[in-house]
């Protein structure tokens, strides 16, 4: 595939807990395949959310892509998902190979649970501290830090 020309900005979330590391590698590679990385975040280890299942590895990445956010979900987001055997399931929660989530689109907020998931707000936090929720005026550096009270996430070595 080639890289495209770019005029939109995404923020994607990157998650795995099945093998995360060499998963969240590959999806990487597949996303530099035919987008434009700019900026990524750290790689952090959190606790599962609604399960007991085993820890994610979660990343933020910053992309620029010529195609409207539903067409980078189908077109990009799920080939490279089923790529890397993604299952879906009634449970939104279970443990999966990886899983790609479009946060921000050209500086719209479009999965609002940045707000209350440290998962999501931390790593995303590492690219654009300072984006600010409308309703407080907090940005998301601080709410990052009332997060780390409530949610335990650390940063990943190799």
């Amino acid at each position: 595939m080639l890289k495209e020309m770019s005029n939109n900005q995404a923020i994607l979330l990157l998650g795995s807990n099945i093998d995360p590391a060499a998963n969240i590698q590959k999806a990487l590679e597949l996303l530099n395949c035919s987008l434009q990385i700019s900026r990524k975040s750290n790689l952090w280890k959190t606790g599962a959310v609604g399960s007991k299942g085993p820890d994610f590895l979660n990343m933020a990445v910053e992309v620029k892509t010529s195609r409207k956010a539903d067409q980078l979900k189908t077109e990009i987001i799920a080939s490279i998902e089923r790529e890397l055997k993604r299952i879906r399931t009634a449970d939104k929660y279970a443990q999966r190979t990886i899983d790609i989530d479009i946060i921000i689109f050209n500086g719209r907020v479009l999965d609002l649970n940045i707000w209350t998931k440290l998962f999501i707000a931390l790593p995303v936090s590492e690219i654009i501290p300072c984006l600010t929720i409308n309703s407080t005026g907090e940005t998301l550096i601080e709410i990052v830090e009332k997060l780390k009270s409530s949610a335990n996430a650390e940063l990943f070595k190799d």
